[in-house]
């Protein structure tokens, strides 16, 4: 398995390792394109230096970047979550109220997947909930003069791990192939007893219960209740042990980007590619599409409804399809839509789409101006109704309000010409010529 980073000449470091998995059938190679996001703060870290003394900055990052394919949340929480890029407005916040924020969310994170004790680093550890960062040193020295944990009771060994502490991190600490089946489950060991009520009564032991999917939902929960734990609890209990030590993270998944499409000069608007969402803001999102340039899906161009918030539409981290609208070269823009069936015009823009009879609305999403205003809501709708007095008052209201004061500004002679029932009235009221 070969781990590409999605940075500098990413495409060309793709294609050659496409190359090598072509000529090499029988080694049944694969490639991953990796974000590196933040890979050169942890590469030039203190951390890094005293992990991976003998390399290279840049071997660091390498190294990095492989890890994160194997395990994605073991190796980033090894940075400042502000490192990877957390979205608009990132420094415009308190930075006391963002890093505070982002630690919670990177607890819940490591919290909801749990860790492995006799595995995770350091600073996995400090992100426990009960474990600071002197105590994560503490549980992987121990772990190194005394070797792997085989219970969760000996980790009551470890240096200022008291039993508040105790408490609080040893249902999220995992130890696999330990001496009790149930350490390496999310139950907390204060819940044991629970457990062994239910073996009991099933009439096996608790290394048969666990995963015993039958047995389990033949057991009610309300049988099980003490002064403890309750039915939520209890219930919480025979869905850990239906499938210990499950990963509630999703499947990995990858963009596949369009081959020879590397840089931005290479697309075209019209293109149908598959990308990876790198950032959701409040005006759209930001998709890779492979060619060291995000490109924007404005929030208009997310859904065939109405989107008050991008965030319910995708997240980072999704893998969409998208069709290009436009390429602007030289300023580096790449338009977007997530629309795939929009009909792309020339000025770049998706087809205006009718929901009514109405006219459509102009392009870009802008407001009429001037004698459009007036004209549309006075004239046009006079000349309808067939009332020519009602259509010149309108007319003439707008067209003065708009065109004569645009034209008295700008030196010019109002507003261009338009097309329909308002160029008709326009015409009455002689504030439009042929």
């Amino acid at each position: 398995l070969i781990a590409v980073g999605n940075g500098t000449a990413s495409r060309e470091t793709d294609k050659l390792a496409a190359e090598l998995i072509n000529s090499q059938p029988d080694l049944k190679l694969t490639k991953v394109m990796v974000s590196e996001a933040g890979a050169s703060v942890y590469s030039a870290s203190e951390y890094a230096s005293r992990e991976l003394p003998d390399l290279d900055v840049s071997l660091r990052g390498a190294v990095s970047i492989a890890r994160r394919l194997q395990d994605p949340l073991a190796e980033l929480v090894k940075i400042d979550p502000r490192s990877i890029g957390v979205g608009q407005y990132q420094h415009d916040i308190a930075e006391a109220k963002l890093s505070r924020s982002l630690d919670a969310v990177v607890e819940d994170c490591v919290n909801g997947v749990g860790v492995d004790v006799n595995t995770a680093s350091a600073p996995l550890l400090s992100r426990v909930s009960g474990v600071s960062g002197t105590l994560a040193e503490n549980i992987v020295r121990h772990r190194d003069d005394n070797g792997p944990f085989r219970s969760r009771r000996q980790l009551k060994d470890v240096a200022r791990l008291g039993p508040k502490a105790y408490e609080q991190c040893a249902g999220f600490l995992r130890i696999r192939d330990g001496d009790d089946p149930l350490d390496g489950s999310s139950v907390h060991p204060e819940a044991y007893p629970v457990v062994r009520r239910m073996a009991a009564e099933t009439g096996g032991g608790v290394a048969t219960l666990i995963g015993n999917t039958a047995v389990l939902r033949s057991l009610r929960p309300e049988k099980f209740v003490d002064d403890r734990f309750g039915v939520p609890t209890v219930t919480d209990i025979l869905g850990e042990l239906e499938k210990p030590g499950r990963d509630p993270r999703p499947a990995f998944k990858t963009a596949a980007f369009k081959e020879g499409v590397e840089k931005i000069g290479d697309l075209a608007p019209g293109m149908v590619l598959e990308g990876v969402v790198t950032n959701v803001a409040a005006f759209g999102a930001f998709v890779d599409v492979g060619v060291h340039q995000d490109g924007l899906v404005h929030v208009s161009a997310m859904s065939t409804s109405f989107v008050s918030d991008p965030r319910e539409v995708v997240k980072p981290g999704d893998i969409v399809k998208v069709k290009v609208l436009s390429v602007d070269v030289d300023r580096k823009r790449i338009s977007l839509t997530l629309r795939l069936d929009d009909e792309v015009t020339p000025d770049g823009r998706p087809a205006a789409r009718r929901s009514g009879g109405g006219a459509p609305r102009p392009a870009g999403g802008e407001r009429p101006r001037g004698d459009q205003r007036g004209g549309s809501r006075g004239g046009a709708r006079g000349g309808q109704r067939g009332a020519q007095s009602g259509g010149q008052s309108g007319a003439q209201s707008g067209g003065q309000r708009g065109g004569q004061s645009r034209g008295q500004r700008g030196g010019g002679q109002g507003s261009a010409p338009v097309d329909g029932a308002m160029a008709d009235a326009l015409r009455r009221a002689g504030l439009l010529r042929d």
